[in-house]
């Protein structure tokens, strides 16, 4: 299964009862880039850093449970 990471994002922020706007200044970007991280599926990690900073939940984390990676055969 696919993971979204704007939809996790901003299902976070609604959890936290927390405004668009209260994030925009949080990450010193527009209501508009706000509203196009939503949207993605991908995110580059350093934005992720400092959005799981601000939302104190480890996006990172979450993601490499997610992944499931082939088994090496040697």
């Amino acid at each position: 299964m696919a993971v979204h990471i704007g939809k996790m994002i901003k299902d976070e922020l609604e959890r936290q009862e927390r405004t668009v706007t209260w994030f925009a200044d949080k990450l010193s970007c527009s209501r508009a880039n706000i509203y196009n991280i939503f949207e993605r599926d991908n995110i580059d990690i350093v934005l992720l850093v400092r959005i799981s900073r601000i939302l104190r939940r480890n996006f990172l984390k979450e993601l490499a449970e997610e992944m499931v990676l082939p088994s090496n055969k040697l």
